[in-house]
């Protein structure tokens, strides 16, 4: 599932991936590059069964790119670094943030605890909690 989606811009099922209903502090980051995507702290339950983010941690990280396959006219959401394919953005999201949900493929992630992130290399994003 993790090369379909990052590599074929493929899509998982709704509701049956690792980090839709999850919400412990952390860190996301591409599972291709581990360069940092997104933050626990802008995570939120849209209700659409993938995870939901207000904004990326990382700006130059996190690229758009216009997209209109499958019919749809909607916003890609690709790594800078690896050029994964991560999800789509949408302008649905919670008005008193950005107004954006950025609608993420849980595949295409992987999961820093806040406890592990000076461990695994992610320490100055400590401060952030």
């Amino acid at each position: 599932m993790q090369y379909y989606v990052t590599q074929m811009n493929g899509t998982e099922p709704p509701y049956q991936n690792e980090f839709d209903q999850h919400f412990s502090e952390g860190i996301y980051v591409d599972i291709v590059s581990g360069k940092p995507l997104f933050h626990s702290k802008d995570k939120y339950d849209a209700g659409c069964g993938w995870p939901s983010f207000t904004r990326p941690i990382d700006d130059p990280e996190v690229i758009e790119k216009f997209d209109d396959t499958h019919g749809m006219r909607r916003v890609e959401v690709r790594s800078k670094t690896a050029d994964s394919h991560l999800g789509h953005v949408f302008p649905d999201g919670p008005k008193e943030e950005t107004g954006l949900r950025y609608c993420i493929n849980s595949a295409a992630l992987r999961f820093i605890p806040k406890e592990k992130l000076e461990e695994q290399g992610y320490g100055e994003y400590l401060s952030t909690f």
